[in-house]
């Protein structure tokens, strides 16, 4: 199978199994989107579903947030993990918001990169989810999956991203990068895999992971 064959083969499958596919973190507005995308690192969607309200029943806009002190944000936050640095990063960019671009989150990921605990990833998210440009952000599933169906050689996100954007078509970005995430958590996961649940990586996939999720399977037996 050619490497177009594999991702009309994806595209398809992933449209059938998802095709309405809800955003995995709760918000109201850009400015709530990018800070729970902040809080989201190195944590799950669960956990940050179950916080934010609690931090946006406070602060859900840049003028209220830097009311609230570092310390206060980071008692709210804290369930999160790394509530120190995220605190800090939230208090810092919602006062860069107001100094710089009136409280409104900007739309370039060159801009959002810039503002303090904000990286490319969680840029990405932000330009896609809340303004609709296209753009391919990587999470370790995303990662993973590339790989595992052989579209990328699988030696960092940089690389990986690269090649999801080369191969899949631009106006589809959006929608696949949410349907792939929702695709490793329910079928092709880092842990308990199980291969014949696996249906894309058993068609599309390198033959020595099809192996691996085999001896996984047979291991855990």
């Amino acid at each position: 199978m050619t490497k177009k064959e594999k991702v009309q083969y994806i595209i398809s499958t992933l449209e059938q199994l998802y095709p309405a596919i809800p955003i995995p973190l709760d918000h109201k507005d850009p400015y709530t989107l990018l800070i729970a995308v902040l809080l989201s690192a190195q944590s799950t969607d669960v956990r940050v579903n179950q916080i934010t309200p609690l931090l946006f029943n406070r602060a859900s806009t840049p003028w209220e947030m830097v009311k609230l002190n570092v310390d206060e944000i980071r008692e709210i936050i804290k369930p999160v993990g790394l509530s120190p640095a995220k605190s800090k990063a939230i208090h810092s960019l919602s006062a860069i918001l107001l100094e710089k671009y009136q409280g409104q989150v900007p739309e370039r990921i060159e801009l959002l990169e810039e503002l303090p605990g904000v990286g490319h990833k969680t840029a990405s998210v932000v330009v896609s989810q809340a303004f609709g440009i296209p753009a391919f952000p990587v999470d370790t599933h995303i990662h993973r999956l590339m790989y595992r169906w052989g579209l990328s050689n699988g030696k960092n996100v940089v690389q990986t991203e690269k090649d999801a954007k080369r191969l899949f078509p631009r106006e589809l970005w959006n929608t696949l990068h949410l349907q792939i995430i929702w695709y490793g958590r329910q079928y092709s996961p880092a842990r308990g895999w199980d291969i014949e649940k696996d249906v894309i990586t058993n068609t599309v996939g390198r033959k020595s992971v099809i192996k691996e999720g085999w001896a996984i399977k047979k291991s855990r037996k």
